[in-house]
């Protein structure tokens, strides 16, 4: 009964290529957009993911998400070391700041201070130059995707000279940072360095990193810092995830990604629905002749739901790869750098799909199930 399941399925090639399309783009639509959405959030707590060393972040009661900023009093950092349960504690400074190369190009870029003597904060993978030569004095290295964004088209290189607020500085390293969600180019520098080359102001501590001593529990610690100190301390997890929840909640972004995964979803419950179900009716008196010739309802049943499964798994197998390969070739593009295809996407593109097909079979078996078999004999 397989084989004829699979004969009647492939012998109008139109309807099987419809259904086979059809659940294609609907997995495609959904894996490319969730994907997307995902790394774009991913953007919004990126330097929170990058300082791997640190265990607590502690920012002012005042701060919401990372990139909303307000400077405490360099007395905070003394005061966060003196916790018990403190292993470390260095601060980072987090600022925007504007560039100017030598061919006159003004750029507005996110300037971070990293600590003078461990340099924890920095990028986690570099490219070119050293990160020692970052101690050098008015040193500074940026990400590549800001070099290539200021010179478009240029090698990597370092030994560049630009200004930062009419201070010349010497860009001695090149790294790989995590895209921020705002597109400008991100700049590291030390703490003091970044002091020097900010405008003056009486709190310029953006942040204290703080490293747990070993069985110190990181959240335990943060609560501890909290109390004693009475500014705000997360564990870089609850950091990251609020700063995620603040997008999703205060911008349009899920709203508009989720009714994309929706219509993909829809259109494709509604044009496989639909197409199987006129595959059925038009296969009617066949499944009549196999009705009249004593074959049951459950061995329908079973044969449905392999030409089901057949046009899910090419549709699905279709959209996957697509998406994949869409994400392959556009890895080095930096305006989509850090969006890839996620197992947890794959595997929740699988489950939409299954839906689509019991709905689609549920749509069309009911018709099959009250047929009467006597239908293969009338003219």
């Amino acid at each position: 009964m397989d084989l004829v399941a699979l004969k009647m399925l492939l012998g109008d090639r139109a309807k099987y290529l419809g259904l086979v399309f059809g659940i294609g783009f609907a997995t495609l639509l959904m894996s490319q957009q969730v994907s997307i959405f995902i790394g774009l959030m991913t953007r919004t707590a990126s330097q929170i993911l990058d300082v791997r060393e640190a265990d607590v972040w502690v920012m002012h009661p005042r701060v919401k998400y990372v990139d909303e900023l307000e400077a405490m009093p360099a007395i905070a950092l003394s005061r966060v070391r003196g916790v018990d349960g403190v292993e470390w504690a260095v601060p980072l400074y987090k600022g925007n700041a504007v560039i100017r190369s030598n061919e006159g190009l003004l750029q507005q870029v996110i300037l971070m201070g990293l600590d003078d003597g461990s340099l924890v904060g920095r990028p986690p993978e570099i490219l070119m130059g050293s990160l020692s030569d970052l101690k050098r004095p008015d040193a500074l290295m940026i990400d590549r995707a800001g070099h290539e964004f200021i010179w478009p088209g240029e090698p990597l290189r370092i030994g560049r000279v630009v200004e930062i607020n009419d201070r010349r500085v010497e860009i001695v390293a090149i790294a790989k940072a995590s895209p921020p969600f705002v597109t400008f180019p991100v700049v590291y520098t030390r703490y003091s360095e970044a002091i020097r080359f900010t405008p003056p102001q009486r709190n310029k501590l953006s942040f204290v990193l703080v490293k747990a001593r070993e069985g110190v529990e990181p959240a335990a610690l943060a609560r501890r810092i909290a109390r004693r100190t009475g500014l705000q301390a997360l564990t870089w997890e609850d950091f990251a995830w609020r700063s995620v929840r603040h997008y999703m909640e205060r911008t349009g972004i899920p709203i508009n990604f989720g009714i994309t995964v929706v219509l993909g979803f829809i259109v494709g419950a509604a044009v496989a629905a639909q197409t199987f179900y006129i595959f059925v009716l038009e296969n009617l008196r066949q499944f009549g002749a196999l009705k009249a010739i004593g074959i049951s309802d459950g061995q329908i049943l079973r044969m449905v739901v392999l030409q089901a499964f057949v046009v899910g798994v090419l549709g699905y197998a279709l959209g996957i790869g697509l998406a994949g390969a869409f994400f392959y070739l556009t890895r080095d593009v930096p305006a989509l750098d850090g969006f890839v295809l996620r197992w947890q996407v794959v595997v929740g593109t699988a489950f939409a799909v299954a839906i689509i097909l019991v709905v689609s079979s549920l749509a069309s078996i009911r018709k099959v199930f009250v047929l009467d078999p006597a239908v293969v004999f009338r003219g």
